[in-house]
């Protein structure tokens, strides 16, 4: 079974409230003392209702999980995909949106002109200065699940080009990249078709 699809399969069991739960024990953890050999790099939001673990039925030592407001990425969440890439040998990477997304929600209900001086201003700037919402906002498409969609376009196409790791390996077909998007009411992920 493919990497994609261990996490088809968990996301179906956990959609249908049937999750086994597999290796979340502490005798699994003892298990990984000596090192850790995830099968999949997943970049996704740090709201508490996307644990990509739970999402995707996966056990401790599944899952490289990388977890930011908006599931936005600057030099550490790359630095981080790239050590799975290259040290624990990781050949795929998810990014994973989700439905009611509070940080692209910022920017849909600001169109990106956030005005309180505080932190979330720079994850809600980020988010504004993507090609892929820049593109809904000059067509006037500019929705919630619109953006969301962009979002994950985005990080998909900037990890694809992030030099020098992971656009090398990506370019010679080492590694897959791809995008999903959660819906918090059903438990369901949707691969791709993100355009």
């Amino acid at each position: 079974m493919s990497s994609l699809q261990k996490l088809q399969e968990g996301n179906k069991r956990f959609a249908s409230g049937k999750p086994v739960h597999p290796d979340e024990t502490l005798k699994r953890l003892r298990e990984l003392k000596g090192g850790q050999h995830p099968f999949a790099v997943v970049v996704s939001c740090s709201d508490s209702r996307v644990p990509a673990e739970l999402v995707f039925d996966q056990g401790l030592g599944d899952i490289f999980s990388i977890r930011t407001a908006g599931n936005v990425m600057g030099d550490y969440e790359l630095g981080s995909i790239e050590y799975a890439v290259e040290h624990l040998d990781c050949k795929l990477i998810v990014v994973m949106g989700h439905k009611s997304c509070g940080a692209v929600k910022a920017f849909v209900d600001t169109k990106g002109n956030y005005d309180q001086e505080d932190h979330i201003k720079k994850i809600v700037e980020y988010i504004g200065n993507e090609k892929e919402e820049n593109d809904l906002v000059k067509a006037n498409k500019l929705s919630m699940d619109n953006a969301v969609n962009a979002n994950v376009l985005h990080g998909v196409n900037f990890l694809k080009n992030a030099e020098p790791i992971l656009k090398e390996n990506y370019e010679q077909k080492k590694i897959t990249i791809i995008g999903a998007v959660y819906d918090i009411e059903t438990g369901k992920v949707t691969f791709e078709k993100i355009k």
